[in-house]
């Protein structure tokens, strides 16, 4: 009986769906995290009589055809990224975006990455990394000697050496954007890379260029709303317990199908 098979592709759907939807919840508080999404789609379908076939010599034809579906998949899980919630931390190096840029980031291999958290820490040589460690690019260091640093809002990195009244330029941020930032693949540690889906970036100051602009002393959280995955969370498992009884349904028929004489 195909409606077996067919519930059991809804159930293990629907089961994507609640992993999506609890790391979702499990990020809630991942600075510059972007939730994600399941989206699913219908699987091949069997024509038993299509739509527009003659019934007669006339030339009559069927305005409806009879075609039973095989169930559904899970075709992508793409990342919202709408703007989250900005916070104040008053850290000098805690940094958010207030538009559509992200930082990049220099990998250990030689690649670049891209990132929306700007919860940024000095090295022992001074240098602005990462919370894991990794420089920004372009690299910036901040000598020892330096008191206070500032941050503008296009991105331009000063610090206050000694007892100097006028700030030094300690280098320039650069932000990048992409055609389709939900084509960037994750990577963990709240990086992601350069996909052909994503386009190439497109790197420019802060404030230009739709990148947006820097705020220093701030963080951007997480953009999930808990009440909305809660919602999904509960439409889920329903979802997943109709097709588990439709399975049940199935199972029955089949039993009673068995037992006629």
């Amino acid at each position: 009986m195909k409606a077996l098979y067919i519930a059991s592709t809804g159930m293990g759907a629907q089961e994507r769906n609640v992993e999506v939807i609890s790391n979702n919840i499990a990020n809630m508080r991942t600075t510059g995290y972007k939730r994600q999404r399941a989206e699913f789609e219908d699987l091949l379908y069997q024509q038993i009589t299509r739509a527009g076939s003659q019934t007669s010599d006339q030339g009559t034809m069927i305005p409806a055809g009879l075609e039973i579906g095989s169930g559904v998949r899970t075709v992508s899980t793409p990342r919202v990224m709408s703007q989250g919630a900005v916070n104040i931390t008053e850290r000098e190096l805690d940094v958010a975006i207030r538009g559509e840029g992200f930082f990049m980031v220099q990998l250990p291999d030689g690649r670049t990455a891209y990132t929306r958290d700007g919860s940024f820490e000095r090295s022992p040589e001074g240098e602005i990394v990462t919370s894991t460690g990794y420089p920004i690019d372009p690299g910036i260091t901040i000598p020892g000697t330096a008191t206070s640093v500032a941050i503008s809002p296009d991105g331009m990195v000063s610090a206050y050496l000694d007892n100097e009244s006028t700030p030094t330029q300690m280098g320039q941020l650069q932000l990048a954007r992409f055609v389709n930032k939900s084509g960037l693949e994750s990577m963990g540690d709240n990086l992601f890379v350069e996909t052909a889906a994503s386009g190439p970036a497109q790197v420019s100051v802060p404030n230009n260029d739709g990148t947006g602009d820097l705020m220093q002393g701030y963080l951007e959280m997480a953009n999930v709303n808990s009440v909305t995955e809660i919602a999904d969370l509960i439409a889920a498992q329903r979802a997943y317990e109709m097709n588990a009884r439709v399975i049940s349904g199935a199972d029955q028929m089949m039993q009673a199908t068995s037992q006629l004489r």
